[in-house]
């Protein structure tokens, strides 16, 4: 099945019920399972050419399913269900600013994706409040690695990207590291987006997906990379991270409406 297809198909769901008492956690988590088994794909961003934006619902990475699903989230919870209206929202949450105005206008840092889609009104960081300590956050991969980023052989990416950078360590982050998570996760709802810390110095998040309740427990609804698709973790988020030295913890993030 094509992406705008199955895309359309989707669309015509959400046309037919009413979703506006729904709230938007509750919408995350129905829209999210919907993806269930839709194999993981990496880079789907990365065409050549001028930047354009990409919408692909049969091959996912972790950001663009959640995405995707936050995507369909808004625009059935406002009510206008269209191709149209999921484009211009897929846009407003992608880009700084809400508008594609070249590769180096993308959130490419989801820490950066988070403060200014906090700063649009679409979600509240809640780190802090459910018990988050202050998180040393500046990142530097990107500008330090151009080599795999084909758009940085231009200048003006570059530069770009490294402004970007300034002002992302000029902000005061939090996270759950990851040892408290399970003392706090009584704090953490179904549905709410969930970004993995690392303890690598020059970068900020290194997975995404959403809370999901599972037994009592809070388990990550996301597009793994390891099993190649898109699934709900065998294991608590807590010992999901805990299986990995990498990890350091969460940052947590809320829909807002």
């Amino acid at each position: 099945m094509e992406s705008r297809e199955k895309l359309e198909g989707i669309l015509a769901i959400l046309k037919e019920s009413d979703y506006s008492e729904k709230s938007p956690n509750e919408l995350n988590i129905e829209i999210g399972q919907w993806f269930l088994a839709t194999p993981y794909v990496e880079k789907t961003l990365e065409l050549s050419g001028s930047e354009k934006l990409v919408i692909n619902t049969i091959g996912v990475d972790c950001t663009t399913f959640l995405e995707t699903v936050v995507t369909l989230s808004r625009i059935a919870k406002s009510g206008s269900v269209s191709f149209d209206s999921f484009e211009k929202e897929l846009e407003n949450l992608r880009y700084r600013a809400g508008k594609n105005q070249g590769y180096s206008s993308r959130l490419h840092y989801f820490s950066d994706w988070i403060f200014e889609n906090e700063a649009k009104g679409i979600i509240t960081d809640v780190t802090q409040e459910i018990g988050g300590s202050p998180y040393a956050n500046a990142p530097t991969f990107m500008s330090e690695n151009p080599q795999f980023y084909r758009q940085l052989s231009e200048a003006e990416n570059l530069d770009a990207i490294k402004e970007a950078e300034t002002k992302i360590a000029k902000r005061g982050y939090f996270y759950i590291p990851k040892a408290e998570i399970a003392s706090l996760e009584k704090n953490i709802q179904s549905g709410d987006l969930i970004a993995i810390t690392t303890s690598m110095d020059n970068l900020d998040i290194v997975h995404t997906g959403f809370a999901i309740e599972k037994n009592g427990r809070i388990h990550l609804l996301h597009a793994s990379s390891k099993n190649m698709e898109v699934e709900i973790s065998e294991k608590p988020l807590s010992e999901y991270l805990a299986g990995n030295k990498s990890q350091s913890g969460i940052m947590v993030a809320r829909l807002t409406g």
